[in-house]
């Protein structure tokens, strides 16, 4: 995980994502997931690209099985953009790098 990507639990998701006053990328994951292995150095990429605009953070599922359900998360990677404590956009699976920034591009400024 970069320095600039927060490593989001169940405790912390209503504090750092839902109550957050910036748009939040969430990265939802596990270490035995190739594609969401493959997926981390994008993420981590766009949180640097975007520090200051987007929050970017990554959840463990496994270690964290309570969120992902109640958002009905139902295969990984699953990457869902929240705005005002609400998901505003969603994509599944390891998509490019250029569609991940049009969905955060859309929700900044």
């Amino acid at each position: 995980m970069s320095e600039n990507t927060i490593d989001l639990t169940d405790a912390n998701f209503q504090s750092e994502v839902l109550e957050s006053s910036e748009p939040v990328l969430v990265d939802f994951w596990a270490p035995w997931c190739a594609p969401c292995r493959a997926l981390t150095p994008t993420v981590d990429a766009l949180a640097t690209d975007f520090a200051g605009k987007v929050k970017v953070g990554k959840m463990n599922i496994d270690e964290n099985p309570g969120t992902p359900g109640s958002l009905g998360v139902r295969s990984i990677p699953t990457l869902v953009m929240f705005k005002g404590g609400r998901p505003v956009d969603q994509v599944v699976g390891a998509v490019a790098k250029s569609k991940l920034e049009e969905m955060m591009n859309k929700q900044v400024g």
